[in-house]
């Protein structure tokens, strides 16, 4: 029958409790439980046995019926238990009136006992066989009548849609509602229960559970709003990839023409974070000493540059000089020789030569030779 055995229970006050023992002394003033009439068909009382009858057991008796009936009574059949100890007691309902006893753990003294009504502690079942019309923005909301009097009840509607956080509430005479304002293009879950009215029929108000949610969307039964959203046609699909494509390529673009420009209005700047590198792995931060040691390595290597390029200078000068004194010697041989020739044929013996140097310069020098300065 789908009873759960937790209390859901208001709790109610007994009072002028019919006291036979000493115990019910000190319980004089009040003494709390918990009753629920579960659609008319099973009774729940349950105590605070903790507060009540600490560090013992109580036995519960029960009868329905007024006391000119005088029917026997009955020892609770399924116990509800609180740390080993008797807390509650589940029995089937069996009349309007009913009286409760509560006896020592051999059930033979009685503490004390009390009638109520249980038909002002019923809880309904949820409804059933709900069904559902929808008409242009219109819902209408039906369920079976219960067991119980139906004047005693009231419909109690809770929808939302997908985009709603909270539930929308509205109540309505059993077994009917009507709402209006819906949107047929959206989703909506709906969930119905049925309500005790207090006072006239009940002294709690209690409620059912909850009826299982259902997912409508214009008359639709769906399995989840999920199935609401529609799926993107072919067309959509390839406007957003042509799309995404040149957003693409645009930004490739952008990003090209801004390193140039970039690279034109601001200058890439030297990283000079390697040039300090030998100063704290080499020298261990000592500056004067990174320093000088920096400072000859550079004199070192510019005085090695400059020689180098003096050896081949005079290289260069050296190799010029010494092809310009061949020429001049090879110049003056010949003249030397037609000397010779002429010298040979007036039988004059051949004349002294010599070479003379005016700077870079050399000549080859005969007797018949003179320098003007």
């Amino acid at each position: 029958m789908g009873l759960v055995l937790q209390a859901q229970a208001a709790v109610f006050i007994l009072g002028n409790l019919v006291a036979s023992q000493p115990l019910a002394q000190s319980l004089r003033e009040t003494f709390k439980i918990a009753a629920v009439n579960f659609n008319g068909e099973q009774m729940q009382i349950t105590w605070a046995a903790k507060d009540y009858f600490p560090d013992r057991n109580v036995t519960f008796f029960y009868r329905f019926g007024t006391a000119l009936q005088n029917r026997a009574w009955k020892q609770c059949p399924n116990y509800i238990l609180d740390h080993g100890y008797n807390s509650g007691c589940l029995f089937k309902t069996e009349g309007p009136t009913l009286n409760i006893s509560f006896k020592d753990e051999n059930g033979i003294e009685e503490l004390f006992n009390y009638s109520l009504k249980s038909d002002f502690f019923i809880k309904p079942n949820p409804p059933e066989n709900v069904t559902f019309h929808w008409k242009g923005d219109t819902v209408t909301i039906e369920s079976n009548k219960p067991k119980t009097a139906a004047r005693c009840l009231k419909l109690e509607l809770q929808y939302k849609s997908k985009y709603d956080k909270e539930w929308q509430s509205r109540k309505s005479a059993c077994c009917k509602i009507e709402e209006q304002g819906f949107d047929p293009e959206k989703c909506y879950s709906f969930r119905v229960r049925l309500e005790r009215l207090v006072t006239k029929c009940n002294r709690i108000p209690y409620a059912s559970e909850w009826a299982e949610a259902t997912v409508w969307r214009n008359g639709s039964l769906l399995d989840s709003c999920a199935d609401d959203i529609k799926p993107l046609s072919d067309n959509v699909i390839l406007l957003i990839s042509v799309l995404a494509v040149l957003l693409v390529i645009i930004l490739l673009i952008f990003v090209c023409k801004w390193q140039r420009c970039q690279k034109s209005i601001m200058p890439v700047i030297p990283d000079p974070k390697h040039i300090f590198s030998d100063l704290f792995n080499d020298h261990n931060g000592n500056f004067q000493e990174w320093f000088d040691k920096t400072d000859n390595a550079m004199g070192q290597t510019k005085m090695e540059c400059v020689e180098h390029e003096c050896i081949i200078e005079e290289r260069i000068e050296q190799e010029d000089e010494k092809e310009a004194s061949e020429k001049l010697c090879e110049l003056s041989n010949m003249n030397e020789k037609d000397h010779l020739s002429s010298a040979h044929n007036t039988c004059l013996p051949p004349p002294a030569s010599d070479r003379v140097s005016f700077g870079s310069f050399k000549f080859c020098m005969n007797e018949d030779m003179y320098v003007i300065l």
